[in-house]
């Protein structure tokens, strides 16, 4: 079975684009699309997969059928927001819950309509789907 990031760069390179080509025809960031292309990037949100379908010359749910759902890990609850807690608190070193490689984290620091300052952890394994989104 292809891979999310086979698909993507097959078809760019069918159509003769590079990476930047690509980036600048779909209005996504560069880095985004080699994130992409090398297998980090597993689940898209629906803005950047309906550009690249529409560069790429296909549908949408061509790109959504190949992505990871992420969702279905079975990895406790627990030990899900311990990891967001020692994110939040700046602990390096953290390790994939599913596949033990390492974690790459940052916190994104987001306001509320009150300008109140809200911090989700965010995290993703450098091996596997694993990630942390919120």
């Amino acid at each position: 079975m292809i891979t999310l990031a086979e698909f993507i760069r097959k078809k760019r390179e069918n159509l003769g684009l590079t990476v930047k080509g690509l980036s600048i025809a779909s209005n996504i960031p560069i880095t985004e699309i080699e994130e992409i292309e090398e297998g980090r990037e597993l689940f898209l949100p629906v803005t950047v997969r309906q550009a690249l379908a529409k560069v790429l010359r296909c549908e949408p749910k061509e790109i959504k059928a190949l992505e990871k759902d992420i969702t279905d890990n079975i990895i406790s609850r627990e030990i899900i927001e311990s990891l967001k807690e020692l994110i939040i608190n700046g602990a390096g070193g953290l390790k994939c819950p599913k596949c033990g490689a390492p974690l790459v984290t940052r916190v994104a620091r987001l306001y509320d309509l009150e300008d109140n300052l809200i911090l989700h952890p965010k995290a993703h394994c450098t091996k596997c789907p694993f990630q942390i989104l919120s």
